[in-house]
């Protein structure tokens, strides 16, 4: 399949698979079947797998993101891990606000810390490929949240860092 270098060495399959909608976001899911379209994605040469650890229906007493879809990717992963490349986001903590967007973010450096320490243990693995932040948390300085994933890299948790919805 056609590849495409991300930058600094990440290639992965030019079409990749966000996976979103295989756990519970638009409506009941089944996860059997999340997983054998999972599968089905990378036997078809998908090798960009996407997730966030809010995505999914956060479990009762669960406050803070889901991890659901976390979970579910971290099943393919048990076998396929070395046919992905796996980027995963934090930052939209799941817990609701009043605020615009209804939904809080974090970016302090301790939250990022947290927030790998949850989806690594989620996803079964020990490093992921592309870590980004899913949202801006306007009130903790940029340097502070991007120097706290940069951490990440140096203990090599994180192989790529990323942003997603910053302006």
């Amino acid at each position: 399949g056609q590849r495409v270098d991300l930058g600094h060495g990440l290639e992965v399959s030019r079409l990749g698979f966000g996976g979103m909608a295989i756990t519970h976001v638009y409506g009941e899911t089944d996860p059997a079947e999340g997983l054998r379209t999972l599968n089905h994605a990378v036997d078809a040469g998908v090798t960009f797998i996407d997730t966030a650890d809010v995505y999914g229906q956060a479990p009762e007493g669960v406050t803070g993101p889901a991890g659901t879809n976390e979970e579910l990717v971290g099943e393919l992963l048990r076998t396929r891990r070395g046919d992905v490349q796996l980027a995963t986001k934090f930052g939209i903590t799941g817990v609701p606000t009043h605020g615009p967007g209804g939904t809080g973010v974090r970016g302090d450096a301790a939250y990022v810390r947290s927030a790998v320490e949850g989806s690594l243990r989620r996803l079964g693995t020990d490093v992921i490929d592309l870590y980004y932040m899913h949202r801006r948390d306007v009130s903790v300085p940029i340097e502070e949240t991007v120097g706290a994933m940069a951490e990440l890299v140096a203990a090599g948790k994180v192989r790529h860092l990323g942003l997603s919805e910053v302006t």
